[in-house]
């Protein structure tokens, strides 16, 4: 249910490592893996256009073949070589080849670009290189014509689709016109399994008496709400609410610590002002927001 965003099981962990995507991939976790193309026209397992930010690397991905990017290192979240190379596409079944992946295990990749980019031959590389475990890869895009050219190309691939992309997330919590966003959504994408939402367009909508989620629930359609990056007090009050409206995936770049969390403990420790549970997280919430009986602590 906690997606992997980038790779990550850790908040300090770096983005898109092969030890990361194997570990999930055996654990049964959801992963996701963002893809944009590359010279050769393949696709790279990064998420910029440029590769300087985040490997040793430094140009534009579109004009570096495949050879310079296997050549490269991935940097942690402080800019070090982690000594976990760039992957792609085709790097990965070498990663799953070999191992037991458990049954439930998903690996998304999520398309940085659009229809414009692709050609006969990016989709033919896409299409050789999922193959192989195709029924364990999900696709996502923000460009429903990108999906569906993909997809397509790929017998046995799970389908996406991201509705929120070029302004349409600002759009509909502008106008309140909410049921006009899952309508357009699930026709411009109507294979689509798994819905992609912001959690802001989530929670805009719930504010204004909408259950966006259960509305793509009654259109067979599954809802996923990116992106928690921490687990903060903030988080604590979103994930909740996220859960009572019964989203069925939440993409995280902490898994582990929003796994950790034990909400009907943390109300009640909140609730009645117990300290002795040994919840960091109960003290830490409480004196930074006020919640629970007596005074507010000031933060330390």
């Amino acid at each position: 249910m906690l997606k992997w965003h980038r790779g990550r099981r850790r908040a300090d962990d770096p983005p898109f490592t092969a030890s990361r995507i194997v570990e999930g991939m055996r654990l049964g976790a959801s992963v996701e893996v963002d893809l944009v193309i590359h010279a050769d026209r393949g696709f790279a397992v990064l998420h910029d256009r440029r590769i300087d930010r985040a490997t040793t690397g430094s140009g534009a991905i579109a004009a570096l073949p495949a050879s310079y990017l296997r050549g490269q290192t991935l940097l942690d979240n402080r800019g070090r070589p982690t000594g976990e190379r760039v992957l792609l596409l085709e790097d990965l079944t070498d990663l799953l080849t070999g191992i037991e992946i458990a049954p439930d295990a998903l690996l998304q990749l999520d398309f940085k670009e659009d229809a414009a980019a692709l050609d006969d031959r990016a989709v033919e590389i896409f299409a050789a290189g999922v193959a192989p475990f195709a029924s364990h890869y999900i696709l996502s895009c923000g460009d429903a014509a990108a999906v569906e050219r993909l997809t397509s190309a790929t017998p046995g691939i799970r389908v996406g689709y991201d509705p929120c992309h070029r302004g349409a997330a600002d759009a509909a919590i502008r106008s309140g016109d909410y049921a006009g966003f899952v309508d357009r959504a699930v026709s411009a994408s109507p294979d689509a399994e798994m819905i992609y939402l912001e959690n802001r367009l989530i929670l805009a909508a719930d504010r204004n008496g909408v259950d966006l989620v259960g509305a793509f629930h009654a259109r067979d359609r599954r809802v996923d709400g990116y992106t928690v990056t921490r687990v903060v007090p903030d988080t604590v009050r979103e994930v909740r609410r996220l859960l009572e409206l019964r989203v069925d995936q939440i993409t995280t770049d902490d898994p582990e610590s929003l796994a950790a969390l034990d909400f009907e403990r943390l109300d009640a420790d909140i609730l009645t002002g117990r300290t002795d549970s040994g919840s960091r997280l109960v003290r830490w919430v409480r004196r930074t927001t006020g919640l629970g009986p007596g005074p507010t602590t000031t933060r330390a």
